[in-house]
């Protein structure tokens, strides 16, 4: 037995060495270029597989490729936009394909809601951005990949601090109650737009490098799919996924970047803090100038610094037997400016597509992962820098109990500004945050019914977040407790589940020259949060929450193409949540559409510059539901606080208390008229939407006074008003240079939206001031009133002297009432608004051979900027009870000696260009092994020229209040492809 089995070992390798020997003979390399017909350009990626295996390659940046291969063989050469060929090897080792445009494919496809569409077969405002396009640089998050990349859309991020989030606009807010966020949407799973306690970005778990597209979606005929949560657009993110048939490939892609501050805050030194002591003996006794040292402190430069950043990405594609698949991870460590602070994040993503019973059955299969360790330090130590006194040092050797820093409290003054480096750098504020988002689609062709199909989507989101933020006892009371410094814990989850099953049938009805595409289903989602804290010292130290809401829907849509010029779209959805009760749990949100191909016609068939002409006219009607809280139209109760508890048994105990609520709570429903015009010249080398729209809001929430003891308050947050936006978009892309061995590409986008409130109240009141906001120091500043911008700033109308100076304390006395002007809201007016009129963006991209550069850019025009860094700013406030402040150097301008808040002259014009970022890039020949290397080197907030005096001009909201400043990154990238 033991020979036999050695003969056959013997045998089994003669056979394998014979096999071996004669397919080697047979296989020889053979190397070629491919380009296209039309025009004669390398094509790059290329897919060429040897047919009925998955041995192949793909074509470098210039086309080419190299393949071992047996004569006789036939390879496919595949790639998006063109028809595939097959050529069968012969003698020759040399071979060049040409690969024809496909007139089908050639048509941008376009994501949309349950489903996708030919972009000259779009009947709404829709714009696709794709990968290429995206912006570039040290870049965390996906909104940021958009900003100014689509005409209608403002993204503004909360400032620089690793990992941050953004404010996403689509046309201007539709509510001021309710979210204005538009309808997040990833591998189609619609996601809720908060975050878990510790996180600061409920986008962050999708890694920027995995995102393949991002498609908006803008007027109601696009939006009405989606219903009670489209009110405000709707943001499509489709990922990067395997094709079918392509070999595998590794990415790998590695960033370091170098993060500076861009500017500080222009305060005065510790040499113009004396001075101005002693110059002013009027305010400052000389008991006060002993409270001056003699150092000279940049407290600004002690808080930031430079840092650097890594961005680590790893991706894994291809085919197995036919199933594509793709796998990617990425790890992210941002360092911020502000020091003791950084995002440190993990991320993982899995995708596997199979198709199976010959193509009837598409399984999409997708499961994304994060991890996130935050470090978020105390951001309260950049307003402490500024207000900080110059003279004193970081460090106080002299005095104990307070870690060797400096504190004013050591010297009796106990309300003085805390010692920012001490606030920074002793504070333990960190937090850890897990997600998981998987889903399984299911598309399958029913045998029986040509043209039908049925898909079911099943997803959850699991998130839960915990941290904690403390501080030693040597820290200020000012920032701690009395006895036991701050100890405060914190914990949350969320949960979104989702069950989509929707039919769609598609079939050509040739007798009339017509295509019906529709489609029904029905939609479930669950939402459930859940969370905690814990502060030690207080008298209620722990609280918890749970909350829930429900949304059931059934969803239709009908498209109708005539000719293949005429276009009709009809969408009706039925929404059912759980927010609202009775006749107003459910509602109904109708859109049309109408889009006439004119390109088409044949009195512009010979017309060849003109390549796409198509008319777009859209209707429709979308709500919102997302209003803050899961049962606005219950009672509910709540516990009281530590100071309102009552006594039971000897023992104080806390109360429940009613909440005021409205039973006829409904939706805010939001009416979108929309007209547009796309069209493409000269072969499509110039291509372009115009876009003009109307937008009105009604059942609008708002807070009104009502009688006292009707509904446990005097206030109730009910439907009572409406506003509106009207605007106009236009955007254009211009393939200026399309040649052999270069590529220009240029795209510009602007927009105007006016934005309108008009009606606050039930009942009209003449009277009614509108809605006040502003701080407890500031006063009010800003107001929301029938007839004007939501969010108007509202001060006084300042006095000037002839020389442009203002006058302290001297304002229009607007009401004719006189006495006290300064803060009367009475004698207040309207002074502009945060939100610009006008915004554009610009960005270009070039290639020439192997070397590429690209660049982003922004115009904002007319957005206006509170300055509560300056407001307030004073001499008599240098000194306080005990101890100095520093003031900003406008105080030299102004020369006040009592402060002022509510004057006009603090409210700026921020306009502002930015350059948002600068990438250049060089892409090597392939090495040996297969192996293509890339370098890049991007620069990301280039350049900022603007009028406005403070750091930074884009401000979201408006009131400019020590934000976490938005450094300037300098980015080396190095990546290989294998």
């Amino acid at each position: 037995m033991r020979i036999i089995r050695k003969n056959l070992k013997v045998v089994l390798f003669l056979v394998a060495m014979l096999s071996f020997t004669l397919g080697y003979a047979q296989v020889k390399t053979v190397t070629g270029t491919v380009s296209d017909a039309g025009n004669g350009e390398p094509l790059p990626g290329v897919t060429i597989v040897v047919k009925g295996t998955t041995q192949g390659t793909i074509t470098d940046f210039d086309g080419n490729f190299s393949l071992n291969v047996e004569e006789g063989q036939t390879i496919v050469l595949s790639y998006i936009g063109y028809t595939p060929q097959e050529v069968v090897i012969s003698a020759s080792n040399l071979l060049n394909v040409k690969l024809e445009q496909s007139t089908e494919n050639l048509d941008e496809v376009v994501v949309i809601g349950y489903g996708q569409v030919k972009k000259e077969d779009a009947t709404g405002s829709v714009t696709a951005v794709r990968a290429d396009d995206f912006n570039k640089g040290n870049i965390t998050s996906p909104q940021d990949l958009l900003v100014g990349k689509a005409s209608g859309v403002v993204i503004t991020s909360s400032g620089g601090a690793p990992g941050a989030g953004s404010t996403i606009r689509i046309r201007g807010g539709s509510s001021l109650n309710a979210s204005n966020d538009p309808l997040i949407i990833i591998d189609g799973i619609p996601i809720a737009n908060d975050d878990v306690s510790g996180g600061n970005n409920f986008m962050s778990f999708v890694n920027p490098n995995d995102i393949e597209s991002m498609t908006v979606l803008k007027d109601a005929s696009a939006t009405a799919i989606y219903g009670s949560r489209a009110s405000n657009g709707v943001i499509i993110i489709t990922t990067k996924k395997g094709q079918a048939g392509r070999p595998m490939q590794i990415n790998v892609d590695v960033k370091t970047s170098v993060s500076t501050p861009i500017k500080y805050v222009d305060v005065y030194s510790g040499d113009e803090i004396r001075q101005i002591a002693q110059s002013k003996p009027e305010l400052y006794s000389p008991e006060t100038y002993d409270l001056l040292w003699n150092a000279n402190t940049n407290w600004q430069e002690e808080i930031f610094r430079t840092s650097i950043s890594q961005d680590n990405n790893v991706s894994i594609s291809g085919s197995v037997k036919n199933i594509p698949y793709r796998a990617s991870v990425g790890y992210t460590n941002q360092n911020g400016i502000l020091k003791n602070t950084y995002m440190r994040r993990l991320t993982g993503s899995l995708s596997v597509n199979p198709t199976l019973f010959e193509g009837a059955l598409k399984v999409n299969l997708n499961v994304k992962g994060m991890t996130t360790d935050n470090n978020f330090g105390d951001s309260g130590a950049i307003g402490s820098a500024i207000s900080m006194d110059p003279t004193k040092p970081v460090y106080d050797a002299s005095k104990t109990g307070s870690a060797g820093y400096f504190q004013w409290e050591n010297y009796g003054a106990n309300l003085g500004t805390p010692n920012p480096v001490e606030q920074l750098m002793e504070v333990d504020n960190k937090s850890d945050v897990n997600r998981i988002v998987a889903n399984a689609q299911f598309d399958y062709k029913i045998p029986f019914i040509e043209g039908l199909n049925a898909n079911l989507n099943i997803a959850t989101d699991q998130s839960k977040g915990d941290g904690y933020n403390n501080r030693p006892i040597t820290s200020p009371s000012t920032l701690t407790g009395e006895t036991v410094g701050m100890v405060s814990t914190f914990w949350s989850e969320n949960s979104n589940d989702l069950l989509d099953f929707y039919l769609n049938y598609k079939t050509d009805i040739e007798r009339i020259n017509s295509v019906l595409d529709a489609t029904a289903g029905y939609s479930w989602q669950h939402f459930q949060r859940e969370g905690g804290n814990y502060r030690e010292g207080i008298s209620q130290p722990e609280s918890s929450y749970i909350s829930e809401n429900y949304l059931v829907s059934f969803f239709g849509r009908v498209n109708y193409t005539l000719a293949e010029k005429y276009l009709l779209t009809f969408t009706l959805r039925n929404d059912g949540s759980s927010r609202f009760q009775g006749d107003n749990q459910w509602g109904l949100f109708p859109s049309a559409a109408f889009a006439w191909k004119i390109k088409n016609e044949s009195f512009l068939q010979d017309a060849d510059f003109l390549s796409n002409l198509k008319l777009r006219l859209g209707w429709g009607v979308t709500g919102q539901q997302d209003i803050g809280n899961d049962y606005p139209a219950q009672a509910t109760y709540v516990s009281s606080s530590g100071g309102s508890w009552y006594p039971i048994n000897g023992e104080f105990q806390p109360t429940l208390r009613p909440n005021a609520y409205d039973p006829d709570i409904k939706w805010e429903e939001t009416t979108t008229q929309n007209i547009g015009l796309d069209f493409g010249f000269m072969k499509d080398r110039i291509t372009g939407a115009i876009d003009v729209y109307k937008r009105v809001t009604d059942d609008l929430l708002n807070t009104v006074t009502i009688p006292t003891g009707s509904n446990f308050s005097n206030t109730l947050l009910t439907n009572v008003g409406s506003l509106e936006n009207k605007g106009v978009e236009l955007s254009i892309d211009w393939r200026a240079i399309s040649r052999e061995d270069m590529f220009l590409n240029i795209g510009f986008n602007i927009s105007y939206n006016d934005n309108k409130i008009t009606k606050l109240l039930l009942n009209d009141d003449p009277d009614y001031i509108g809605i006040l906001y502003g701080g407890a120091m500031t006063g009010v500043n800003q107001v929301t009133r029938v007839g004007y911008p939501a969010y108007s700033f509202f001060v006084n109308q300042q006095v000037y002297y002839p020389n442009g100076k203002p006058i302290e304390g001297m304002y229009v006395d607007l009401s004719g009432e006189g006495g006290t002007v300064n803060g009367d809201n009475n004698d207040k007016y309207i002074y502009h608004n945060p939100v610009a009129d006008v915004l554009m963006g610009l960005s270009a991209s070039f290639n020439y051979k192997n070397f590429d550069a690209s660049f982003s850019s922004r115009i904002s025009l007319g957005n206006y900027v509170y300055d509560g860094v300056t407001a307030g700013s004073s001499y008599d406030q240098m000194y306080q009870i005990g101890y100095w402040k520093n003031m900003p150097r406008t105080l030299n301008e102004t020369q006040f000696v009592k402060r002022q808040f509510t004057s006009d002259y603090l409210v700026s014009n921020a306009s502002f260009f930015k350059l948002d970022n600068v990438s250049v890039g060089y892409t090597f020949n392939e090495l040996k092994g297969k192996l293509i290397p890339r370098l890049s080197f991007t620069v990301q907030n280039a350049v900022t020229i603007t009028k406005y005096d403070g750091l930074d001009p884009e401000v979201s909201g408006g009131i400019d209040n020590n934000f976490y400043p938005r450094p300037r990154t300098f980015m080396l990238g190095i990546g290989f492809t294998y």
